[in-house]
């Protein structure tokens, strides 16, 4: 047997500062670097302490031990780049605010904290309490920290959430040619999940300027990195991304300040994403004052060995000793970071044993709800139009809808981008939604390798950019494999953030229902999508709706769900002739047919199968009204036209192709009894697919699927009030 030793390129580096480097440090960037570690310190103790007096609702994961990590990057960016991070961020954020609002010329070894500076902790500390002041109105707390003007996108505390978000942020930043980069902070553990692997890939084949900054404090939670680890030199992850993968102490503020400065200067001229391990120790437990040692996980030796290493006291100490600031100046800082947090803690509580809240910083309990969804100033001067406002129609195929008006988007708007699987192969996908996009916008029809997480959380960093994402996801039942990005990500920011972000994004999905496609292959998605109220979901059942929901999705400053059946891919339907420009508002139900024995809610593929029974309900003496709800999202059913019909009805099928555990007919059911009791004539009844997974049998299927009969016969009985 023959046998080859491989090679395989690697760049592994390991960098520290000499003694020559801190020597060389000017006066002023050592004094700014020590500030913002000295006031992150007392910060994070000052939080403590008001956790410990009841004054901080939920956990609080302090970065006491991981100072130099922030001061030492902050330092060496500029003001309009961006950052990531993760739940253990306040080091990070304060870092980061603080740079952005004072001036480069303050010395904090001169000087007095700028008003700008005070704010900073001031409001830091108000978000963490959940006070109105917040920078997210008190939403956010501790592990949801967001400063956008500042360039801090968000703190996450999904273990490895934040890396896909920071991949798309950095896309936008190298496709809009700013000279940017961004930097996303996490932690070891978070080397060991899926979206983790996903957007290093994605950043590294896109060659974006991210700098993957890992955090590695030794214990993810109480579990230590030999136990969660199969390889304990987290930087050499880096090499199967193709990146530059380097290790540093830290505590080595001087290091971590050369070494950022070295590669953003690197990723300013073109450079692809780099690792950086910093090698940190966090004082304390996962959350809480108490050392892990009194849980038992690590001992108080090592303890005390890493709290000598710390830069707190080391940074101040070799400062003096090397002569670059003197011990009054270092002093001055020391009582400046103090007296900032001591207003802080002031501001945001009232004196006493113990500190209780100001209640006048609570936010308004009428404000619960606000944010949930855009203002809807985006709708302002658009006119919205239905079928009857056009007098000339052409057919057009279903797929070619879904290609002609996001070419539109693609010509009309420079930062749209479309990104998924095969989305730029076969000439317009694997199913003709992107037919001839392509050829006309080659780097803006992106395909993406096999990784929903990687790029449904990159397309979210794009749209909290500003760029507008449509994402295509092949199957729906592949939104469980992005579920954290569709789910805990994109449908909670807008609202867990404070209303600071808009979010818009389009994603499309196929249901594949009858195909022969089986369990994993086979859903409908509107279940899903529709327990998380920050999607809107609107399911087009011909061209004409999908021409006009798709323009109001790609308006839209919320994410939208695009449902499309396979089963109207290959149809014709009308559409207006020479106009692809008009809307359809969202939440507004389309009358098919009038009826004043029962009304018939459907959606998507069902519409049409349902008015071709209307003639066969007219021959059982039986008068339908056919309402395609086309909204999904449960805000956003149009109850009002549901109302309207039940007055003349009094009775009510809701019919769905989702097997019944993932259908929402249960929920409008509810709805629609306690909205509309009294006009009810009989019990709202359902009709749905069996539910169980789709067999692939194509007999089987057949009997698995919702049937015309079914749906024929339940409308009957409902009609002449006999029980389905």
């Amino acid at each position: 047997m023959k046998k080859t030793k491989l090679e395989v390129e690697t760049h592994f580096e390991e960098w520290h500062s000499e003694e020559n480097d801190l020597r060389g440090l000017h006066p002023h960037a050592a004094s700014r670097m020590l500030f913002d570690i000295v006031l992150i310190n007392e910060f994070e103790h000052a939080l403590l302490r008001l956790k410990a007096d009841d004054c901080v609702w939920g956990p609080v994961h302090t970065s006491v031990g991981q100072e130099a990590v922030a001061a030492g990057v902050v330092s060496a960016l500029r003001r309009t780049d961006k950052m990531v991070a993760t739940y253990r961020s306040h080091h990070e954020f304060l870092a980061k605010a603080l740079q952005f609002v004072i001036p480069d010329e303050w010395d904090p070894g001169t000087g007095p904290l700028p008003p700008a500076g005070q704010e900073v902790i001031e409001r830091t500390l108000a978000e963490i309490m959940g006070l109105a002041s917040g920078y997210c109105s008190g939403r956010g707390g501790s592990m949801h920290l967001r400063y956008a003007e500042a360039g801090f996108l968000g703190s996450n505390p999904i273990v490895g959430g934040g890396i896909p978000l920071a991949a798309g942020a950095a896309y936008a930043e190298k496709f809009r040619g700013t000279g940017n980069i961004v930097v996303c902070f996490f932690g070891d553990g978070a080397t060991n999940i899926g979206s983790f692997h996903e957007a290093c890939n994605i950043a590294a084949l896109w060659g974006v300027p991210l700098v993957c900054i890992i955090e590695n404090n030794a214990y993810a939670v109480a579990t230590p990195l030999k136990q969660a680890c199969a390889i304990e030199e987290l930087y050499a992850r880096a090499v199967s991304y193709g990146m530059k993968g380097y290790r540093i102490d830290g505590n080595d503020v001087v290091g971590i300040h050369g070494l950022l400065a070295a590669v953003a200067t690197d990723m300013r001229a073109g450079g692809g994403p780099i690792m950086i391990e910093a090698r940190c120790y966090r004082r304390y437990h996962h959350a809480g004052d108490q050392p892990g040692s009194a849980f038992g996980y690590r001992t108080k030796e090592e303890e005390a060995r890493s709290k000598e290493r710390e830069v707190i006291s080391v940074f101040p100490r070799t400062l003096i000793e090397a002569g670059v600031l003197t011990a009054a100046q270092v002093a001055k800082v020391r009582d400046l970071a103090h007296e900032g947090v001591e207003r802080a803690i002031d501001a945001c509580t009232v004196k006493g044993t113990p500190r209780t809240v100001r209640a006048e910083l609570w936010p308004g309990l009428d404000t619960v709800d606000n944010g949930l969804r855009s203002n809807g100033a985006e709708w302002e001067g658009v006119k919205f139009s239905e079928r009857t406002d056009f007098k000339s129609f052409t057919p057009m195929r279903y797929s070619n809808a879904i290609a002609e008006v996001t070419g539109q988007w693609l010509a009309r708007n420079g930062e749209t981008i479309v990104l998924g699987e095969d989305v730029a192969n076969f000439g317009g996908g694997a199913y003709g939604a992107t037919k001839g996009l392509p050829q006309k916008f080659p780097t803006r029809v992106l395909n993406t390798p096999i990784a929903e997480a990687g790029f449904t959380g990159a397309a979210l960093g794009m749209a909290m950019s500003g760029m507008r994402p449509v994402v295509e996801i092949m199957f729906p039942d592949f939104s469980l494999v992005a579920a954290d990005q569709l789910f805990n990500q994109i449908g909670k920011a807008r609202h867990m953030y404070g209303n600071t972000t808009d979010l818009p994004l389009v994603v499309r999905t196929r249901v594949a229902i009858g195909c022969g496609y089986g369990g994993q292959h086979s859903m409908d998605p509107v279940g899903l999508y529709s327990l998380f109220p920050g999607w809107r979901i609107v399911a087009p059942s011909d061209s004409f709706d999908y021409i006009g929901l798709f323009n109001s999705a790609m308006r839209s400053m919320d994410p939208v769900l695009m449902i499309e059946h396979h089963s109207l891919y290959a149809k014709d339907f009308p559409v207006p002739a020479g106009d692809l420009d008009y809307c359809i508002p969202f939440g507004k139900a389309r009358v098919v047919t009038e009826g004043s024995d029962v009304t018939l809610l459907v959606y998507g593929s069902l519409v049409s199968r349902c008015e071709h029974l209307v003639k066969r309900f007219a021959e059982e003496d039986i008068s339908v009204e056919v309402i395609d709800l086309r909204t999904l999202d449960l805000p956003g059913i149009d109850y009002e036209t549901i109302g309207t019909s039940l007055k003349k009805t009094g009775a009510v099928v809701i019919a769905e192709e989702a097997a019944a555990s993932q259908s929402i007919g249960s929920a409008i059911s509810a709805s629609i009894m306690e909205r509309f009791f009294e006009l009810l004539d009989a019990p709202v009844a359902r009709v749905t697919s069996h539910d169980i997974p789709l067999p692939v049998s194509r007999v089987l299927e057949r009997e698995t699927m919702i049937s015309d009969e079914k749906i024929f016969r339940t409308t009957v009985a409902v009609a002449r009030r006999i029980r389905p």
